[in-house]
């Protein structure tokens, strides 16, 4: 698999596949951040932003939300959404932005762990770090290890309008990634996610080491603390 996957999935079949992304779970955790955060001074960063609809939701909140993603696919959707709403085409490993830019950065729905070795993931934490204020915050929602492992559904088949999907999903052999081979039945076409199945533990050890204290960790969008079955591993850290 190459190690770009992203820059192949995030694209035009992915939001004809996902289009259903529920507004209602960005409501959640959204309101969740709100409870935990209280009034956050703006600027706040949104990265991996997708489509938008955790920048707009942030928004409706008073927060003045920047969005940043890599895909140009996904960025033509959330400007189709909000033709006001400032967006930014970069890779998260070398955010565009002056220091001490944002009071908050979110990392939402598992947009991270996407790339082979650890190394890049630090450096993207290091970097976020960088673009916070000190004493401002960075809240990462993540999947929990755990809980993938023990429910993985090992094939399924899918319909979306006409089209037939079919999704393969396995642990790698290291145990380090969970992978999944989405064929499009229609087009022929067939693409891979591939996102690293790091442990709460590990997660906290990489905000600390970029610069982070960890504040708090649940496993819900409803504040639930993590447990074995938690679906979310949710980090709030604060930047030293």
């Amino acid at each position: 698999m190459p190690d770009d996957w992203f820059e192949d999935w995030f694209g035009e079949e992915y939001l004809a596949l996902y289009e259903h992304r529920d507004h209602h779970e960005a409501n959640e955790v959204v309101a969740l951040i709100a409870e935990r955060m209280g009034e956050v001074d703006a600027p706040v960063l949104d990265l991996a932003c997708g489509a938008g609809r955790h920048q707009r939701t942030l928004c409706d909140r008073g927060w003045w939300t920047v969005g940043l993603d890599l895909s140009p696919s996904l960025l033509r959707a959330a400007r189709a959404e909000d033709r006001t709403a400032p967006l930014v085409r970069a890779d998260m490993r070398e955010l565009p932005f002056a220091d001490a830019s944002f009071a908050l950065v979110v990392n939402l729905f598992t947009s991270f762990g996407y790339f082979r070795e650890d190394a890049q993931h630090l450096r993207v934490l290091a970097d976020v770090a960088r673009v916070v204020r000190p004493g401002g915050w960075f809240v990462l929602d993540y999947l929990h290890a755990e809980q993938v492992r023990d429910t993985l559904v090992p094939r399924d088949e899918r319909t979306v309008g006409t089209v037939t999907v079919e999704q393969e999903r396995e642990i790698s052999a290291d145990g380090r990634f969970v992978r999944k081979m989405i064929t499009i039945g229609d087009l022929g076409r067939t693409f891979v996610e591939r996102v690293r199945l790091f442990e709460p533990a590990d997660l906290v050890a990489l905000c600390i080491q970029a610069g982070f204290s960890v504040d708090a960790v649940f496993g819900d969008y409803d504040g639930s603390p993590l447990r074995p079955d938690s679906p979310r591993t949710i980090l709030f850290a604060r930047r030293q």
